[in-house]
């Protein structure tokens, strides 16, 4: 009775959810017939039905088709907004859908026992249960119809978000729609640096930037953004009354211009389950339908699951980046997710890190199709600099210096270690670390 209960509060859940939200009534493969009270049945045919015609979903337009008793009346229906839970909305969806499934088994299995069912017979029910949920086309005729005209007219260009670093762009051609994109690097490195750097540039093309910051808030974000955007020293961005320059002070305004330009969305919740990033980012691209989107996440190993298996990090982790995957083919864009790389690096005589040293790693290789390492060998002097301070001792002579040219610029690598639909290799960028600036870097200098 409990368990009865508890379903019936998830379909109300879903119930209120889409009608704040009208779109998940069509984007979802629910059916009046999943639902287990006849009530919920009849709300939810009359919502498909006003879905179809385009018509506003509401209590009040679903009182206009229906006979109020049949539907609870018109307090049961403005009460069911009160559950909605959007962030909760795929996990209470597929709890709904799965007693569904069980229900239809129990049926099945009294049928086939009734009717003495053959074994095949009772399989081949049994595989079309789990598949019914399912609208797809599975034949590929029209795929092949549509390839009839490629040797007579020039190649359309790959629909992708450039990066407008031409090094990278000849290897990725850019982030692709569907693609998992991981970009890795020890703390300090500059991965926050190279995500606003991807962020902002999709942003300015066009695109939909909506960047998920589970570890930096958006504030620092933002000034990191503003810094690097009108190129001004991060360290000034602490007061900027104080420390700004005549010539930054008057191009203020307009460097917020720029930056707002980009049209960026920033969740900088902690914490936070892929099933809540899905949600939020749902919500964000069905407010802007007329931008593409791309998601960025710092970062992996930080990503929140409710599903721990004994403690098992490398199992999370695997799990994190298979739903990331999922995530990138539902809303068909590209996601890219920043990663952290483990100590072993450090160790090893070459600090060019390889695939194997992200951290929990679990199945990250494999759902990936877009593997991007970085490195720049002034870290690691950097490393050795702080070393001497604490320890106070000359050990190796380390010149951070010598890695930066006059105008503050070092060279960053982005290492594509893995490209699932392309080759692999190097990039190397100008990276400022004082103002977070990436740009590109002419060959030979």
């Amino acid at each position: 009775m409990a368990n009865q209960l508890n379903y019936e509060l998830m379909e109300r859940s879903l119930l209120g959810t889409m009608l704040n939200e009208n779109y998940l009534i069509l984007d979802t493969d629910l059916t009046p017939d999943m639902f287990q009270t006849q009530m919920h049945r009849s709300i939810f045919r009359a919502m498909q039905h006003l879905a179809y015609q385009d018509k506003p979903v509401d209590y009040i337009t679903i009182l206009t088709i229906v006979e109020p008793k049949e539907v609870g009346g018109a307090p049961y229906l403005a009460n069911l907004q009160t559950f909605a839970d959007s962030e909760k909305f795929d996990a209470y969806y597929e709890m709904v859908l799965n007693a569904w499934r069980e229900r239809e088994k129990q049926k099945l299995v009294f049928q086939a026992q009734s009717g003495n069912w053959s074994i095949e017979d009772i399989q081949n029910a049994l595989d079309q249960l789990q598949t019914n949920t399912t609208r797809i086309d599975t034949s590929i005729t029209n795929d092949l119809v549509a390839m009839f005209p490629l040797p007579e007219k020039p190649m359309e260009e790959i629909a992708a978000v450039r990066t407008k670093i031409k090094q990278l762009d000849r290897l990725l051609v850019g982030f692709r729609n569907g693609e998992l994109t991981i970009v890795a690097g020890r703390p300090s490195m500059g991965k926050t640096d190279v995500m606003n750097y991807f962020a902002y540039t999709a942003g300015i093309a066009g695109f939909l930037p909506i960047v998920f910051s589970l570890e930096m808030d958006r504030t620092m974000l933002i000034n990191r953004l503003v810094a690097t955007t009108g190129k001004i020293n991060r360290l000034k961005m602490r007061d900027p009354y104080k420390y700004f320059s005549e010539k930054q002070k008057e191009n203020w305004v307009n460097t917020l211009t720029e930056v707002d330009q980009a049209k960026i969305h920033i969740d900088d919740r902690a914490g936070l389950t892929v099933r809540q990033i899905r949600a939020q980012a749902r919500s964000i691209i069905r407010s802007t339908p007329e931008r593409k989107p791309i998601i960025f996440i710092d970062y992996l190993q930080i990503i929140f699951s409710n599903d721990t298996r004994g403690g098992n990090q490398t199992y999370m982790i695997g799990q994190i980046s298979w739903e990331l995957k999922r995530m990138a083919k539902e809303f068909n864009c590209p996601v890219v997710c920043l990663a952290q790389l483990n100590r072993g690096v450090e160790t090893r005589q070459n600090k060019r890190p390889l695939m194997s040293d992200l951290r929990d790693s679990g199945n990250i290789e494999q759902d990936a199709d877009v593997i991007i390492l970085l490195y720049r060998d002034s870290y690691y002097a950097e490393l050795k600099e702080k070393a001497s301070e604490e320890y106070e001792y000359e050990s190796e002579e380390a010149d951070t210096q010598a890695y930066v040219d006059k105008r503050g610029n070092e060279p960053l690598e982005l290492i594509v270690a893995k490209n699932r639909n392309g080759p692999t290799g190097s990039a190397v960028v100008n990276y400022r670390k004082t103002t977070g600036q990436i740009s590109e870097r002419v060959v030979g200098t």
